[in-house]
C-alpha cells in the first residue's frame, strides 16, 4: 500500500485555494463526527445527579400520613463512606412527591435509616442506641413543611440532629451581577466583560502592583518563632537586610516592627495560633530559583518583579480543610469555552446532567462548623471558564471540565491531568495532578476541587527545587485566562502545599498583577511541593478572611483590606461572607481542630 505525501499537491493548493479550503473543511467536519460518535455519554447518560453517585445506598418502606394516605418513603445515603448527606423522598398516592436534602449533624457518630417497625419518621442510630424522629405521621408532617417554608439555608430537624438544606439566593456583588447578565443575555457579552477587565481593572491593579515597597534594615524574628512556622522563602543573600511595608495587609501579626516585615519570613497572626503571614517581592528571590526551569517558566517583567505578594499559611496539624459549592457556581452544564465538536448536544452537560437538583447548594458554612471556623477563601473558576478552549486538553474528556465534590457527592467528575486539591475521609489534605488510577481514591474523598493545570507539579529530589508545571508559560493550553490578546498578567490567587520539619502547611498567595510564571517563582521560593491557581481578576474572586472570637464577638480580618467591601451590613450589623450570608460562589473554609 503506497502512502502519498500529503503535501505533494501544494502547487494545486496555491493555484486553487478554494478547493483546498473545502477539503480541509470536509476533513474537520469528519474529525468532529468522530468525537460525537465515540462520546461515552451517547450510549447511556445519567438522568439526575443521583446517578453520578457510585457509593449511594438506598432503602424504602411503606408509610402513612395522619389522614391515612399511603405512600413510599425512600432514603438515599448519597455516599455511605462519608455519611454526611441524605436525600429523603416521599411518594404519596395521587402523584404527589416531596424531596428533602438532609445533612447529618454528626456523620462520624450517627446514621439515618428507615425502619418498617417505626414507619412514622426517620430512625437515628447513635452507636447502639436508636431513636425515631417523627416527620410524616400525625402532626409531625408539618415539621418538614415548616422546615421548607422557613426560608433559612439550614433548617434544624429532630432536635438539631439533622438539617434540611433549603434553596436560597446566593449574594452577588454589583460587578458580578452585571458581568453575569452580559455573559448570559447580551450577544458578545463575554467580549465586553473582557474589555472592561483588561482595561480599567487591569490598570487599577497594575498601579497597585507597582507601588514601591519601602526598604529598611530588618528586625528578625526570634529563633523560637522562626522554628514554629513554615519554611521561609529562599531569597538572594545579597538582599537579606530589607523590610517592606505591606500597606494593604489586613491581618494583624504578632510583634510587628515599625520598619515593616522582612520579605520571605513568616509572622504569626496575632491571637490566632497556627496561622502565619508573609510577604515577598519576586526580585528578591534566590538566583538559583529564578534561573531554574527557564524552558517552561517565562521571564518576569518589572511589574511582576517589584510587585508585593501577600501570603497566608495554615498549619494543617491545627486545621481541617472543607469545601462548599456556591448557590450557583460552579455550574454543572457545558462550558461555552470548549471546542464545538466536544459538546454532545444530546446531553445538558459533560457528565450528562445540567442541574444539581434535587440536591441543594447553600453557599454557606455548615451550622455544625460555624463556631470553630477560622478562615474562608474563594474557590476556583466558574464553569464558563472551567474547561479548555485550546491545546490537547481541549480535545480530551469532552473539553476536560474541572471536577468538584462536596461531602463525597460528585457534582462533576474529576478529570485526569488536572490540578486537584482534595480532602480524604481521615481529614488529610492533599494536592496532585489527577490520574485515572486516582479514581481508586474516590471512596475516601470527602472534598475535591479541580482548577486547571499545576503551577508546581512536584519537587526535584536531586536539587530539592520545586518543579513548575509544564504548561505554566503557555496561555492557551494551560487555560490560564487573562486577556484575549494572551497577556497573562492579572490579579490572581493560588494555593500550595508545603512540608517542613514533619509538618504540613497550606499556603494561600495573593498577587496584585502577575502571570502564572510569577506565581511559580513565588511558590518555588516557598518550597511548595504542589501549587495551583484558584481564581482571579477581582478582590471578590480572590477573597480570604480569618476570624477571631472573643466571648460572643467575632472579629474579621481580611488578607487585603479592600476585601472587606465584599462583606455586607444588615440593619447596621456587619455580616461576613460565607459565614453570615449565602454566596453564589464556591469557597474553602478551615475549622480549628480540638487539640489534645
Amino acid at each position: 500500500m503506497n502512502i502519498s505525501d500529503p503535501f505533494e499537491n501544494r502547487k494545486e493548493c496555491t493555484s486553487h485555494p478554494f478547493r483546498c479550503w473545502v477539503c480541509i473543511g470536509v476533513f474537520l467536519l469528519a474529525f468532529s463526527w468522530v468525537f460525537v460518535l465515540y462520546d461515552p455519554l451517547a450510549s447511556a447518560g445519567p438522568e439526575t445527579i443521583l446517578d453520578l453517585q457510585p457509593f449511594r445506598q438506598t432503602s424504602s418502606i411503606e408509610i402513612k400520613d395522619a389522614q391515612g394516605s399511603k405512600g413510599l418513603a425512600t432514603l438515599i445515603n448519597l455516599n455511605a463512606n462519608v455519611n454526611a448527606w441524605y436525600l429523603l423522598r416521599l411518594d404519596w398516592r395521587g402523584g404527589v412527591t416531596e424531596s428533602y436534602h438532609l445533612e447529618n449533624a454528626d456523620p462520624e457518630k450517627q446514621r439515618l435509616a428507615l425502619d418498617s417497625h417505626n414507619p412514622s419518621g426517620l430512625a437515628i442510630d447513635h452507636g447502639k442506641d436508636r431513636s425515631v424522629c417523627e416527620l410524616w405521621a400525625g402532626n409531625s408532617r408539618d415539621r418538614l413543611t415548616q422546615a421548607r417554608k422557613s426560608g433559612v439555608p439550614y433548617a434544624p430537624l429532630c432536635d438539631g440532629k439533622l438539617y434540611a438544606r433549603n434553596p436560597t439566593k446566593g449574594h452577588q456583588t454589583p460587578i458580578e451581577a452585571v458581568t453575569e447578565f452580559l455573559r448570559k443575555n447580551v450577544p458578545g457579552g463575554e467580549e465586553i466583560v473582557s474589555f472592561v477587565r483588561d482595561t480599567f481593572f487591569a490598570y487599577l491593579y497594575e498601579r497597585k502592583a507597582e507601588e514601591k515597597v519601602q526598604e529598611r534594615p530588618s528586625e528578625r524574628l526570634s529563633q523560637e518563632e522562626a522554628n514554629s512556622g513554615p519554611a521561609s522563602a529562599s531569597l538572594d543573600p545579597r538582599e537579606g537586610n530589607r523590610t517592606v511595608k505591606p500597606t494593604d495587609l489586613g491581618i494583624e501579626i504578632r510583634q510587628p516592627s515599625p520598619n515593616g516585615m522582612a520579605p520571605g519570613v513568616w509572622y504569626p497572626a496575632k491571637e490566632n495560633p497556627g496561622i502565619y503571614v508573609s510577604v515577598i517581592v519576586p526580585k528578591l528571590i534566590a538566583p538559583e530559583v529564578m534561573r531554574s526551569y527557564r524552558n517552561v517558566v517565562n521571564g518576569l517583567d518589572n511589574v511582576e518583579l517589584e510587585g508585593l505578594v501577600y501570603l497566608v499559611a495554615f498549619d494543617l496539624g491545627r486545621f481541617d480543610l472543607h469545601y462548599s459549592l456556591g448557590t450557583e457556581h460552579p455550574e454543572v452544564g457545558w462550558s461555552s469555552h470548549i471546542p464545538d465538536q466536544m459538546r454532545n448536544l444530546a446531553f445538558p452537560g459533560p457528565d450528562g446532567i445540567g442541574t444539581s437538583a434535587p440536591l441543594v447548594r447553600t453557599g454557606l458554612v455548615s451550622p455544625t462548623d460555624i463556631s470553630h471556623t477560622a478562615a474562608t477563601f474563594t474557590g476556583g473558576f466558574k464553569r464558563v471558564h472551567g474547561a479548555f478552549k485550546y491545546g490537547p486538553l481541549a480535545f480530551k474528556n469532552r473539553g476536560s471540565h474541572y471536577g468538584f465534590l462536596e461531602n463525597g457527592v460528585v457534582f462533576s467528575r474529576l478529570q485526569p491531568e488536572l490540578a486537584t486539591i482534595y480532602v480524604l475521609n481521615d481529614g488529610s489534605t492533599e494536592m496532585k495532578t489527577w490520574t485515572e488510577s486516582d479514581n481508586d481514591l474516590l471512596p475516601r474523598v470527602r472534598y475535591a476541587r479541580q482548577n486547571g493545570v499545576p503551577i508546581i507539579a512536584g519537587v526535584d529530589p536531586a536539587s530539592h527545587l520545586s518543579v513548575p508545571g509544564s504548561l505554566v508559560g503557555r496561555w492557551g493550553p494551560g487555560n490560564w485566562s487573562g486577556s484575549e490578546d494572551m497577556k497573562l498578567r492579572a490579579m490572581r490567587a493560588g494555593v500550595g502545599l508545603q512540608e517542613f520539619r514533619g509538618r504540613r502547611f497550606l499556603l494561600y498567595a495573593f498577587f496584585w498583577s502577575a502571570t502564572p510564571s510569577a506565581m511559580a517563582r513565588v511558590f518555588q521560593a516557598y518550597q511548595c511541593r504542589y501549587a495551583m491557581l484558584l481564581d482571579m481578576n477581582a478582590l471578590v474572586h480572590t477573597y480570604l478572611a480569618i476570624y477571631k472570637r472573643n466571648d460572643a464577638n467575632l472579629y474579621v480580618q481580611h488578607l487585603i483590606r479592600g476585601m472587606s467591601e465584599v462583606d455586607i451590613t444588615v440593619k447596621g450589623r456587619y455580616v461576613p461572607r460565607f459565614l453570615g450570608y449565602a454566596d453564589d460562589r464556591d469557597f474553602f473554609y478551615l475549622t480549628r481542630k480540638e487539640m489534645p
